[in-house]
């Protein structure tokens, strides 16, 4: 074999062995706990044989091995805080139980603690695999076409308006705009929601979502790192950077204790031997014991697993929770403020009701006044653009003559015909309000918004339209109702049109006519009220009040600002998904308290067997490190549905 050969030979098996120790280091805490453990079971045989160096050297390795990734993570953690923590604990206790020549039972400890640790690390690593799977589903490249010609690019090297050709099957490099094709996009990495959703012409699609039937040509509106599926991913990894209260105070409590432990264990050598006439053996077993089963190892495993595992299980379901502290904070929930348009509401007028005079063809009337608005950028327009379309099997036309009447509507000729397009002091204010018996008052005092339609001087129609409540806004009402909340509905609209939606939507009060600035007035005398108030909304004039409330709540389609000033994130405008974050709050709370009292109450059982003398080493370590395995596995149930 050449040198040559040899040397890309040696090259291919290092890059193998790399990628073997790659795959195999999340998992370096329990390969390390099984090996001492299979150690323990090698020295315990041993001992039975008579083989006491040998069976000291197998406890030794044990000890080495299990115990150095915790006694490290302590030693380093001693030194950077100045502060000693449980890990020295457990350090001391092993140390101490083979000192006296229980080298079994240190083993044992050491073992349990490893595996304690391993399941820990678990729960980590099992948290953050929601990142890694974010992560994995952004594609690295893009088919950019210029000219006519395509070519593959990196991801990073795209720009704002580059044009992208995106396969079936393929993934969303970068959000954009559909400009040529139309498909279904599978949106489940964004929203949560399985099921695939139509797109054509003008959608926006996102960033790591997957395109199911058609090739589709999209414009490139935003850059990688500004993508709504970057944006996801540092959410997710600031959230679970932050702490919780009960964390923090966990992590404060733990320093206190632990020297609070160690003066106890101390003093323990001492004074049941004068006191109580135990011997220095005895004395000394007792403390070690108690070293052990008073490390609060349970305590401080009670909160972190827990948080986590809620925090992954809502970025699983489309709910991105900034930090423990907010999630912690929503089951405490009293009231909750809406904003209207694109909350409770579509966010876009829709067709409601239409109505031609006496003898005019209502189909007719609608395919001429949409072939007249097609050519209008105006919100009602195309609204009824889009109520047409799905509504007529005709194509629209292009009328003879249009012109757009800034501020009242739009006039235009069809084979003679002079048609007015727009409001009542357009065509005739008289003439509007007595057209079809005067049901233009009753439409407007129920919240629609009326487009007249005049032919020849001639009133002929009238055109409703409304921004409608979502249905599932009723739902998410009900729901939070029955959570014992106040619901709120705060909106610029006038006075009429908030009451109608008001009722529509059963929120319990409304709030109308209000500028960004009263909006967080109200959240304010809302928080004087009630313990615990969030404000839901998505566009810019809501992140004052998101901010000012103290649970923020944007939903995943609104605009950039309220993603970041809010606390927590709904990536699909689903308000019942508050409901469910409610209910993963309270879950997660209950298993805290579960795992809090729990944890405590074997620690005070244990120091209580250990001081009338009923309780071995063996089981301490046990009784100690079973409740912390107890714990963590109480906390991983939070991961499921």
């Amino acid at each position: 074999m050449s040198m040559e050969a040899k040397t890309i030979e040696r090259s291919e098996r290092n890059i193998q062995n790399v990628g073997f120790i790659e795959k195999i280091k999340p998992h370096a805490e329990l390969i390390a706990a099984v090996l001492s453990g299979v150690l323990i079971a090698a020295g315990w045989l041993m001992d039975k044989y008579n083989l006491e160096a040998q069976s000291i050297i197998a406890y030794l390795l044990a000890f080495v091995i299990g115990g150095f990734a915790k006694a490290k993570e302590g030693i380093e953690a001693t030194f950077e805080n100045k502060e000693l923590n449980v890990e020295m604990l457990m350090v001391f206790a092993a140390v101490g139980s083979a000192i006296i020549g229980y080298w079994s039972e240190g083993a044992i400890l050491i073992f349990i603690f490893a595996l304690s640790g391993a399941l820990e690390t678990y729960t980590m690593n099992k948290s953050h695999k929601e990142i890694s799977s974010l992560m994995e589903l952004q594609p690295e490249e893009a088919l950019l076409v210029t000219n006519g010609a395509d070519r593959r690019v990196d991801v990073s090297e795209l720009q704002i308006g580059d044009h992208i050709l995106i396969k079936p099957g393929e993934r969303v490099p970068s959000d954009g705009i559909i400009i040529k094709g139309n498909t279904n996009i599978d949106e489940a990495a964004i929203t949560g929601e399985s099921l695939p959703v139509s797109k054509g012409n003008q959608a926006e699609v996102f960033a790591g979502t997957v395109n199911i039937t058609g090739a589709i040509t999209v414009e490139v509106t935003k850059m990688s790192t500004d993508t709504l599926f970057h944006k996801i991913i540092k959410l997710v990894q600031s959230a679970q950077s932050e702490k919780s209260p009960s964390q923090l105070f966990i992590e404060r409590f733990e320093g206190t204790y632990v020297k609070v432990v160690l003066a106890v264990v101390f003093l323990m050598f001492f004074i049941p031997h004068f006191l109580l006439g135990w011997s220095w053996h005895e004395s000394f077993y007792r403390a070690m014991i108690l070293l052990v089963v008073a490390s609060p190892c349970a305590l401080v495993a009670s909160i972190m697993p827990a948080t986590l595992s809620a925090i992954s299980n809502g970025a699983k379901h489309g709910i991105l929770v900034k930090g423990g502290v907010h999630l912690e904070n929503l089951s405490h929930l009293e009231a909750i403020a809406f904003d209207k348009t694109g909350t409770l509401t579509k966010g876009k007028p829709e067709v409601t009701e239409i109505l031609a005079k006496e003898g005019l063809n209502q189909e007719n009337l609608l395919w001429k006044v949409a072939s007249i608005e097609k050519h209008s950028n105006h919100p009602l327009a195309q609204a009824i653009v889009k109520y047409a379309k799905l509504h007529l099997e005709k194509e629209l036309f292009h009328p003879d003559r249009l012109e757009d009447v800034a501020g009242w509507g739009i006039m235009a000729e069809i084979k003679g015909e002079q048609w007015k397009i727009g409001k009542a002091d357009f065509v005739g204010k008289e003439a509007a309000e007595a057209f079809a018996g005067g049901k233009a008052k009753n439409l407007a005092s129920e919240g629609n918004t009326l487009v007249y339609v005049q032919i020849n001087g001639e009133l002929s129609g009238m055109i409703a339209l409304k921004d409608v409540v979502r249905s599932e806004s009723k739902m998410a009402i009900e729901q939070l109702k029955k959570h014992g909340i106040h619901t709120v509905m705060i909106t610029g609209d006038n006075e009429k049109t908030a009451r109608v939606l008001a009722a529509e939507s059963h929120v319990d009060q409304y709030f109308a006519e209000c500028l960004p600035e009263e909006k967080v007035e109200h959240v304010k005398t809302l928080k004087t009220k009630y313990k615990t108030v969030a404000m839901v909304g998505d566009g810019i004039n809501d992140a004052p009040a998101l901010a000012i409330a103290n649970i923020g709540i944007a939903m995943g389609e609104g605009t950039d600002v309220a993603l970041e000033t809010a606390d927590i994130v709904l990536m699909k405008n689903d308000l019942p998904r508050i409901a469910e974050a409610i209910n993963l709050s309270k879950r997660m709370n209950k298993i805290i308290k579960q795992n809090v009292v729990f944890s405590i109450s074997v620690i005070m059982l244990l120091i209580a067997s250990n001081f009338f003398q009923v309780l071995d080493l063996p089981y301490g370590v046990i009784g100690h490190e079973g409740s912390t395995i107890l714990v963590i596995l109480n906390s991983l149930r939070l991961l499921r549905s």
